[in-house]
Order: C-alpha cells, then structure tokens, then sequence
C-alpha cells in the first residue's frame, strides 16, 4: 500500500486535507495528520539563546539601538530650534533633495542613502512644526491653509551644496588667474 503501510483490505488511505476523516458503512477512511500541515515556514525554539544566532547578528539590535538614541537626541536639538529656523532647513533640505533628483537623472555618482536620510530629516522637522501648532490650537484645516501660505512665500535659492559647489569653483578660478 502506500507510504510502506499495510492495512488491511477494508481500510483505505486518505491524504487530502480537505476532506476529514469520515467512516461510510461499509468502508472505513483512514488519514494521516502528521502528513499534512498547511505550515511552511520555520519553527522558532523556544530558547532565546539559539533564536538570536551567533554572537555577530546579537550585535544588529545594539546598532539599533544606538540609532534611536542618536535620533533621540537630533528631536532635543530641533524641538529646542524656532520654528522659522526650522523653516529654513526644511526649504534647505528639500533643495539638496532636488540636486540629489538632478544628479541622479544626470547619472552623477551620488549616495542613494541620502534620499532616506534627508527625507525623514524634514518629516521629524514638519512634525514637530505641527506639534508646536496643536500646542497653540490650530486646527488641521487652519493649518492646511497656513502651510499652503508659507509654501508660496517660498523664495528660490539654490541648495547649501550648490552655493559650497559655486564658490570652490570661484576659488579655483581666481587661483588660475593668480598663478
């Protein structure tokens, strides 16, 4: 029969996991549990010694660790920051994000992390702005409407990377007429 078991002529091997156990009159329906699992993954023991791994991958959950303690003290420094100051940076930020655009359709090298980094810099800032608000009680759509304000009064100024880029430039320029 099958899976090497013998059973007598009467009884008969049912693996489908749909249908359960079931005796007809005349036939008995035998079915193997252990054969059928609808599990696929890994089972996790319970000891936390051998869930972590070797020693190397303990080490990941200390970095993390580190990081929200780094962010931590990056939300002190900016809740202690005004909010026009606030302001600046995020128009900052959001031009280095633009020269990060550029640079990536040019196919310049540049350091794909920064796109994360800069983008969830302005959040904590633009959350914390909203914070401050709520503390004075300004409701969402009153702060919509000032957003919107604040955006169009937006002057366009290039990024602190391009001013830095422009002014090596001169320096190199007025170095090659002096020499």
């Amino acid at each position: 029969m099958a899976l090497g078991l013998s059973f007598p002529s009467s009884h008969r091997l049912h693996l489908s996991p749909y249908y359960p156990s079931i005796s007809s009159s005349n036939r008995k329906v035998f079915s193997l549990p252990s054969l059928i699992s609808s599990f696929n993954g890994i089972r996790i023991q319970c000891c936390p010694a051998k869930a972590l791994g070797p020693p190397s991958l303990r080490r990941i959950g200390e970095r993390i660790l580190v990081r929200a303690a780094k962010r931590g003290e990056e939300l002190k420094e900016l809740r202690g920051r005004t909010t026009e100051e606030l302001n600046e940076e995020v128009i900052d930020l959001k031009g280095e994000l633009f020269m990060l655009r550029l640079q990536r359709s040019a196919r310049n090298e540049f350091k794909s992390s920064d796109f994360r980094l800069m983008r969830k810099r302005v959040a904590r800032m633009l959350t914390i702005k909203r914070e401050r608000e709520i503390e004075q009680g300004i409701n969402k759509r009153l702060s919509r409407k000032l957003d919107k304000k604040w955006k169009r009064s937006i002057v366009v100024r290039p990024s602190p990377s391009l001013k830095k880029k422009q002014e090596e430039d001169q320096k190199a320029t007025e170095t090659k007429k002096s020499a």
